[in-house]
């Protein structure tokens, strides 16, 4: 028997998303490069606890507006994190310049 698992997703990885998206105009560094963005969502969705589900609206269903509220603050907070440690690693590295 073969089971489709495809339907399962973490249900953090949109706000993740969407809050990647609105912080980072606040770091232009990191913002103007495209793989720095998904760095930044990767390393935040690794301090975030994961909640898999299969459909969002049973999972919201069930919480109560506190946990919405400290969802929110959780994910805010790891992306913040997220953009200064890749900001910080990026100021870190040796800048390579081409031969002249």
């Amino acid at each position: 028997m073969s089971l489709d698992f495809s339907s399962i997703h973490n249900h953090h990885e949109s706000s993740v998303f969407e809050a990647v998206q609105e912080m980072a105009p606040r770091f232009p560094d990191v913002a103007a490069r495209n793989e720095l963005l998904i760095d930044v969502a990767c390393i935040a969705l690794n301090r975030v606890q994961p909640r898999y589900i299969r459909h969002r609206v049973d999972y919201l269903f069930y919480l109560t507006e506190a946990e919405r509220a400290a969802n929110g603050q959780m994910i805010a907070s790891a992306v913040q994190q997220a953009f200064e440690f890749v900001s910080a690693r990026e100021r870190a590295r040796p800048v390579v310049r081409a031969a002249a």
